[in-house]
């Protein structure tokens, strides 16, 4: 079974900044795909289960962007 988390990062303007936020967040255990629409900010992670926030920001902090936390 899979689990879907949605999140906004900032910051992001090209193919490379995807490529970062991407590389960054599959490095978290359990997650098994990123989706990032770089127009709109939106990241979209398939996990084994729900992640830890501050693992999530940490991660995009890695990779030189902000979390948006609604």
């Amino acid at each position: 079974m899979s689990f879907t988390s949605e999140y906004t990062v900032n910051g992001m303007t090209c193919g490379h900044c995807v490529s970062a936020v991407t590389e960054e967040l599959t490095r978290l255990p359990g997650v098994h795909e990123v989706l990032v629409e770089l127009p709109t900010g939106a990241v979209t992670v398939v996990s084994d289960g729900p992640l830890p926030l501050d693992e999530v920001r940490t991660a995009v902090d890695e990779a030189g962007y902000e979390l948006v936390v609604v």
